[in-house]
């Protein structure tokens, strides 16, 4: 019975992982994100147009943390990346809720700041399965 419970888990780990959230409810609350933030795939086409004041969040689900290639992050991001911070569905919706205070609780620093000022307060999970939605995971 052992043997057939820990088959099963080992199982449910290899299944990708997907967004629990509403992506079409996503996509239109993105419009808040996208003053700041643009979906291009990695050939540039571009899926939503948007600012540059933020990185590109196409392919964000595993992402380490600050690599967007080219774009320009704030330290405490790029620190918690060195540290780990790989973007989930749960590290997404906690730091765009509050980005400050997110890193803050990642890094245990209480000098921590965010480049992102904004606070998402309800739909990020929808924002989050609309962005995988479009990137092709």
């Amino acid at each position: 019975m052992n043997r057939i419970l820990a088959t099963a888990i080992v199982g449910l780990l290899a299944l990708p992982a997907h967004a629990e959230g509403d992506a079409e409810a996503g996509k239109k609350t993105f419009n808040k994100c996208k003053s700041c933030h643009m979906i291009a795939d990695p050939e540039g086409e571009v899926i939503v147009k948007g600012g540059k004041t933020g990185p590109n969040l196409y392919g964000i689900a595993g992402r380490t943390a600050g690599t967007v290639e080219g774009f320009k992050y704030g330290d405490s991001i790029v620190a918690a990346g060195e540290n780990g911070l790989v973007w989930d569905e749960e590290t997404f919706v906690s730091y765009a809720q509050d980005p400050k205070a997110f890193l803050k609780d990642y890094l245990g620093e209480t000098s921590a700041k965010s480049k992102m000022t904004f606070k998402l307060k309800k739909g990020a999970e929808d924002v989050y399965a609309y962005i995988v939605s479009v990137s092709g995971e």
